[in-house]
């Protein structure tokens, strides 16, 4: 049927849905073990979500179940691919996934610490920066006591590695 015959109002939208945190292609889906839980957590919520929709009319129905459809989707396809990576208790000698680092940057006196996660666990705010981040990319298999060099637009950071914690 020609679009002339079909009225305007009968034309949904595509929606549009923000794509996950990005992962490079070729890089491995790395999370934790409490990342994996988080996103089952998100799973089961959307899936409830959906299921306890309750919108009056037909179109804003279908529009909302379409949109929870595709975060599902987006969602599935990360947890299919995920790889745990098991985390130790043990002292560690290098800096590694799931660690705890401790840091002091060469402009601050205050010492950060930052956990290296999976690019949909992070989150600065809570001190949680993914795998994939410059500065986890240069912190990771390094030692306790080196020092790291970050390349910035703003210019070259020093960093400094104090602790490692698992």
């Amino acid at each position: 049927m020609s679009r002339g015959f079909v009225k305007e109002d009968d034309q949904e939208e595509v929606p549009f849905i923000s794509p996950r945190a990005d992962l490079p292609d070729g890089s491995p889906n790395y999370v934790t073990a409490a990342g994996m839980q988080e996103l089952l957590d998100e799973r089961k919520d959307l899936n409830e979500e959906r299921e306890g929709l309750q919108i009056e009319t037909e179109k804003d129905r279908r529009i909302a179940q379409n949109i929870i459809d595709l975060k599902l989707k987006q969602l599935n396809e990360r947890i299919s691919s995920a790889r745990v990576v098991e985390t130790t208790e043990e002292p560690l000698e290098t800096v590694r996934f799931g660690c705890v680092v401790t840091v002091k940057m060469d402009l601050t006196d205050k010492p950060q610490k930052f956990r290296i996660v999976g690019v949909d666990e992070a989150d600065i705010k809570k001190g949680k920066i993914a795998f994939t981040s410059p500065l986890a990319k240069q912190l990771l298999h390094q030692e306790k006591g080196s020092t790291v060099n970050l390349k910035l637009p703003a210019g070259d950071r020093s960093i400094q590695i104090l602790s490692i914690e698992p």
